[in-house]
């Protein structure tokens, strides 16, 4: 299977960290200080332009104040 930085399940996953993000109140720069890296971190996944790895993910999902597995069920729920 060919990773995508546009592929459905991607965007999903990204869809659900923004607004993870956004319902605990944090903004890109508030969320890149939490995980010690520029501003330009968050945006980049953010806006696809980047994919995140295992870890990376955990890391996020951390910061963000979020349970990744919770995030990961969500991802698997279909979409309306």
């Amino acid at each position: 299977m060919p990773k995508s930085l546009r592929s459905p399940r991607q965007q999903r996953l990204m869809d659900l960290l923004i607004a993870a993000r956004h319902a605990k109140g944090l903004t890109q720069a508030t969320l890149a200080a939490r995980l010690g890296k520029p501003q330009s971190y968050v945006a980049k996944y953010e806006n696809g332009e980047r994919r995140l790895d295992v870890i990376e993910f955990l890391d996020v999902a951390a910061a963000i104040g979020m349970d990744a597995a919770d995030l990961l069920v969500a991802l698997t729920e279909p979409t309306a």
